[in-house]
């Protein structure tokens, strides 16, 4: 096994709570902070503090507007982002043992 370095997984995307941010936004295209809070079921401020690395890193927008008198932060995957995750998800793979799981099936042998 050559490429067998998990060292290199990226640490930004590792977290439970901002690859879960960037898995729902890749399917939702745009959402509202309220949205994505409820998507990945955390408190406003654990789900902010994550919203801003990503927004840091470059890995989403934001754009904030005002709605009926109310501020409104809606948040949107960039390429950057896009890519991340896809790296992120190939080097998961690369990890894996070649030919041990095959399409459909988990490594514990469960459908997905």
């Amino acid at each position: 096994m050559t490429d067998f370095d998990h060292a290199a997984i990226d640490e930004l995307l590792h977290s439970r709570m901002r690859l879960a941010i960037i898995a729902f936004l890749a399917g939702a295209e745009t959402a509202d902070f309220s949205a994505v809070r409820e998507a990945i079921k955390t408190t406003d401020g654990n789900a902010s503090m994550h919203l801003r690395k990503l927004e840091d890193a470059g890995c989403i927008a934001a754009k904030k507007r005002f709605v009926a008198r109310k501020p409104q932060t809606r948040y949107t995957l960039t390429e950057n982002g896009r890519n991340a995750l896809l790296d992120y998800v190939a080097h998961l793979e690369r990890l894996l043992p070649p030919g041990k799981v095959s399409d459909g099936q988990a490594a514990n042998g469960r459908q997905r």
